[in-house]
């Protein structure tokens, strides 16, 4: 009991020592101390570690350093990360619990640049998907899962999001890559490469790039946030998700299959293993999307819509898929095909190559391909070989 106690004390003591309470902002200088937040070190490949902390202060990276973390970096309510352009943030390689979350009420103010990216990545020698977590966004935007000003929990550390306010800010994310990422706590609790979870439309998310991660490239728990110039390569899981009401505008994404992999979009019109409590379903807009599979051959489906998910998508390239659409539903909690008929889940201008099937119905409704596809061959997608050029990889 007595050793017990000992340990319980040193713990307590270990976390109130690495969390800020200071109001100036903490800056973290390459081969310098940790200002405000009790030293620091620098480790032996030259990267400054940046602690295992719930930060109460601004936290500011400076521009092409790098930087090392080896578990949870937490910001509270209050608080910027802001990364400059040119950082590197690596990892330590144990999983699930190494991550970076931007709680409700914080900010990241992440500005790279096309030819000076934000890189978020593994610390290994050796790199594999699924060697840390990933980036984590909170936020006080409407969720489906709960009603009013309710709030649910994230699957990764067990922050709060949702909200009432669509229009919530959660600061910037621009030419920020995530690689490796995508450590799982357990069967059901996995992160991804960016997890936005009740993020609202104020943020601003341009020019992100999941990379070899072992669960979802880029998912949406609710929210309204806009996403343009999204890139998901070799993502093991699903490139892109989206559950819980997600309402906002995806522009100009491209995904490309690695050997590993599920879909390329998996949507949700609400979480099944929780409730729509709120009584609406997911509906976002997506414009100019291409999406490249392993071919016809490898049955796999380009895009899977369920549970009563709506959305309207405009120009989709899909490429190497035996079904490019599949819509699964009934006619009672789950009604996908419902939204087909009332107009409310479509597609206009879409090009398919290499593919079997442009639509599987599993809704139980009846429809036809044409009255849920509009403009077939005229699909272009996006133009990934100009937006992406320089600083995502492959």
């Amino acid at each position: 009991m007595k050793n017990n106690l000992i340990l319980g004390l040193a713990i307590i003591s270990m976390l109130f020592s690495c969390t800020t309470d200071d109001t100036a902002d903490i800056v973290i200088n390459d081969n310098s101390v940790i200002n405000n937040n009790g030293g620091g070190n620098t480790p032996t490949d030259g990267c400054e570690a940046i602690p295992a902390a719930v930060f109460n202060s601004n936290l500011v990276l400076e521009a092409n350093k790098c930087y090392t973390i080896s578990g949870p970096v937490i910001m509270a309510s209050g608080t910027n990360l802001i990364i400059n352009e040119g950082v590197t943030i690596e990892a330590e390689a144990s999983g699930a619990d190494v991550y970076i979350a931007i709680s409700q009420g914080a900010k990241i103010t992440a500005n790279g640049t096309a030819s000076n990216p934000i890189v978020m990545t593994s610390g290994a020698a050796n790199p594999a998907a699924g060697d840390w977590g990933g980036l984590i966004i909170l936020g006080r935007a409407p969720i489906n899962s709960v009603t009013g000003s309710a709030t649910s929990t994230s699957e990764i550390a067990s922050l709060p999001f949702g909200g009432t306010n669509a229009a919530d800010d959660s600061g910037t994310i621009r030419y920020v890559r995530v690689e490796y990422s995508g450590g799982a706590a357990d069967g059901q609790s996995e992160n991804n490469g960016f997890s936005f979870y009740g993020v609202g439309n104020s943020t601003i998310v341009e020019y992100i790039q999941a990379f070899e991660g072992k669960d979802d490239g880029v998912e949406f728990f609710g929210g309204t946030v806009n996403a343009s110039y999204v890139s998901v390569v070799n993502a093991q899981d699903d490139s892109i998700d989206w559950t819980e009401g997600y309402t906002g505008t995806i522009t100009n994404a491209y995904v490309k299959h690695g050997a590993d992999h599920d879909k390329g979009i998996e949507a949700d019109g609400y979480n099944t293993d929780f409730s729509n409590a709120a009584g609406y379903f997911s509906k976002p807009t997506v414009n100019n999307l291409t999406i490249i599979g392993n071919g016809s051959t490898t049955g796999n489906e380009a895009i899977r819509l369920r549970a009563g998910t709506q959305g309207i998508f405009n120009n989709i390239y899909i490429e190497g898929f035996e079904e490019a659409f599949d819509l699964d539903g009934d006619a009672g909690d789950n009604p996908t095909g419902a939204g087909v008929l009332s107009g409310d889940l479509y597609v206009v201008d879409a090009t398919f190559v290499d593919v079997i099937e442009k639509m599987q119905n599993d809704t139980g409704e009846t429809f036809t391909e044409a009255d849920f596809i509009s403009g077939d061959g005229n699909g272009t997608g996006t133009d990934y070989a100009t937006w992406g050029a320089s600083w995502t990889v492959e």
